[in-house]
């Protein structure tokens, strides 16, 4: 049987921990060290609800509120992390920017989509309040998580949570196999 082919983009202000949150998910290991991403795709199949799923991820160059974002950020793309860090206040603010460009340039109103504030661990240097995330999420119609790359707390929770979105999202009727037998 094949998988089920799911694009997923992460997005975020530089330094809230995408590629660490992507390299933990995929390879099941904390990168300690910050080197800054250009961008990487990385894929990993898994089963969530007794479906084998593909992902493909791009794991994004950090954007600020004059970034462009990339129509290839929106063209074939089945769900978005949007990820802030809870000890950067900045980084909450540009992720609501970052909001507003993709439903500007996808022209919709909403969009799979789950919001992350990663670095509980860090919970000592907390910026940004779990409320003030939750509230950002119920705006708009998303889940929310706090996250930890470093401790692995939730990091699955955010892809099983995109999953679910982006079936919802599709009614679940778009099975897209990861290759076409013509």
């Amino acid at each position: 049987m094949p998988h089920r082919l799911r694009r997923v983009v992460i997005l975020g202000f530089r330094s809230v921990g995408k590629s660490s949150l992507t390299i933990q998910f995929v390879e099941n290991h904390f990168v300690d060290n910050y080197n800054p991403t250009i961008e990487n795709t990385f894929d990993k199949v898994i089963s969530h609800k007794n479906v084998e799923y593909r992902l493909d991820i791009v794991d994004t160059a950090g954007q600020d509120e004059y970034s462009i974002c990339p129509q290839a950020y929106t063209m074939n793309i089945d769900g978005y992390v949007l990820v802030f860090s809870l000890t950067s206040r900045k980084s909450f603010e540009v992720v609501k920017v970052i909001y507003e460009k993709l439903l500007d340039q996808t022209g919709k109103k909403t969009l799979p989509l789950i919001l992350v504030a990663n670095k509980s661990d860090l919970a000592s240097e907390r910026q940004v309040q779990p409320n003030e995330g939750r509230a950002l999420a119920n705006e708009w119609k998303v889940n929310f998580i706090e996250a930890s790359a470093k401790d692995n707390k939730n990091v699955k929770n955010i892809f099983q949570s995109i999953l679910d979105d982006m079936d919802k999202s599709e009614g679940n009727s778009s099975d897209k196999p990861s290759c076409n037998v013509m």
